[in-house]
This record gives structure tokens, sequence and C-alpha cells, in this order.
């Protein structure tokens, strides 16, 4: 096990700033890593759910990885290399790994519903390219679960490093730590943040600090450090955002916040559509109220 983890402390799953045309803004990009890290986020993951990797053209997607990494440095990038084959997900993971990067995040195959034996070959395919894995579990969209006793097995064949815990259920963090106690828990969802710092996450892949970094950073820093006088009000203070990240509309609601607070988040793809006039009302009241309680 490396002593350098890299996808410790708040990394940012980046929103990607599209223009009106929606066509990425590389420049925009560019400079949205930098302003993430320079208001106290420890690094960034391009090309998860978050930056639509899944409607992004090959060059599309190596030039988001490659933008990150001129902007903010590889070790500060661990970027999303999920793909229907393992062997297109491997060629991503040595493709960051050329592009400078230390580390990837990985869903498991989620063409079809796999079972454990295709779970195991296809982290172990993608952890043949030399670089650490973070797993990501996300049974909700997925539909494949990567349950505390598969982890542990991934982990302990070498095949993944850390998790990204999205399922919502933050009582496997415990279960994970007596099975995998060197297996690193990354809060994968932004409204279980408290729960899970508690328990003992040691990273958060997170959506909200794409609008409200260093407000999100403190939270965070709070949370893990044990600070609940700090942490807890904060939280409330936050969750009303928080809790979009867990929603389908998660991506269209960040963007708007970013929007909301002067960041460009643009557009999204198709097939995601713009929010529900209630929907925006919504997302649009929770950004200025915890703007106006002093989040940024």
């Amino acid at each position: 096990m490396t002593d350098h983890r890299p996808w410790r402390g708040v990394l940012v799953a980046t929103a990607l700033p599209l223009d009106d045309d929606l066509c990425v803004d590389y420049d925009r990009y560019a400079e949205h890593c930098a302003w993430l890290v320079d208001n106290g986020c420890d690094g960034v993951v391009p090309n998860g759910s978050l930056g639509e990797y899944q409607v992004l053209t090959v060059e599309e997607r190596a030039r988001v990885v490659e933008t990150a990494v001129a902007a903010i440095g590889g070790e500060r990038v661990m970027p999303g290399v999920a793909a229907y084959g393992s062997a297109e997900s491997r060629r991503w993971a040595e493709q960051a790994g050329e592009a400078g990067c230390h580390a990837v995040m990985l869903l498991p195959p989620n063409a079809y519903r796999a079972d454990e034996r295709s779970v195991v070959a296809h982290y172990a395919e993608v952890a043949g390219s030399g670089l650490p894995v973070v797993a990501y579990n996300n049974p909700i969209d997925t539909k494949v679960d990567l349950v505390p006793e598969l982890l542990a097995r991934l982990h302990g064949e070498g095949h993944i490093q850390g998790v990204k815990e999205f399922s919502g259920d933050v009582r496997r963090a415990y279960r994970i730590a007596e099975l995998a106690p060197e297996l690193d828990l990354l809060i994968g969802a932004d409204d279980v943040l408290l729960e899970l710092a508690v328990a003992g996450a040691t990273g958060w892949v997170a959506g909200y600090p794409n609008a409200l970094p260093r407000t999100c950073v403190e939270l965070y820093r709070a949370a893990v450090g044990g600070d609940l006088d700090t942490a807890l009000p904060l939280y409330r203070r936050l969750h009303p955002l928080l809790r979009w990240d867990s929603r389908v509309e998660f991506v269209q609601a960040i963007k708007l916040s970013m929007d909301l607070v002067g960041r460009r988040g643009g557009p999204c793809r198709p097939p995601r559509t713009a929010l529900l006039p209630e929907q925006e009302a919504a997302v649009r009241a929770a950004t200025e109220m915890a703007v106006a309680a002093g989040s940024s």
C-alpha cells in the first residue's frame, strides 16, 4: 500500500462548463479547477457522472483530463475511468497515467448486472494499468452493489485502495472498517457527509464545492476533526443543497447553483433536460439562503 494517497481530503467531482452551443469550455474548466484548489479543495475528479462523461467524445474526455492536470498538477487529479468494457476502462486509466494522474476512480461493470466474478475481473484488469484504483459504489445507478465483503476481497487482492461510498447506508462504514481497515472510505454522497465523516471517512468526492468550496471545505474539516460545534450548524445550513447530490437532477442543480454564485455551470447535454420550474425555484431558494448566511 502506497503512503501517497491522493484521494484523501476534498476532491471535487467537477461539473463541466459548456457554452450555449453545448461545446466544452476548456479554458473555463481549467480556471474552475484552479479556483477550487485556491479555495481549499485538495483536488478534482473529472469525467465522473457530474462531469457528464457519458456524453463526451473520446477526444473531449481525454482533453478534460489533460486540462485539469495542466491547471493544478496530476497529483491532484483522479479521473473517472468508467466504461462499458474493462479493456476500455483500462485504456482510460492508462491515458490518465500518461497525462500525469496519480490515481483513478472506477465504477463496477455497468452495462448489465454483473456477478462477483465479473466485478473482480473488471477491477483486476484496470488495476493492471499500474495506477491505484478507488472503487465507486453506486448500486442505485449501476445495479451492482459493492458490499463490504466484496470491497474487502477487492482490497485484499490488491485491486482497490479506496471506495467512494454512495449507497447512502452509513452503517456500511463500520463493517468496511472491520473487514478492510486499510481501505480508505470516501464520502460519496454530499447529504451523508457528516455521518460518514464521524464514521471515519478519509476523503470526500464532493459535488457542491463546485459552487461553495470554502464553506464545504470548512464543513468537511470540522466533521472529520470531530468539531461538531462547527460542523453541525454548517451541515444544517447546507443540507437543503447537499441533498440534491443524491437526486436524479443533481447535475442540473449543481450547475444552477454555480450560475447563481457567479461560476459558469451552464446547460447540460441531452438526454439531461432543464430543471422543472419548481425544481429550479427550490435550488435557487436554497442557494440564496446559503449565500445569505455567509456560505461561499
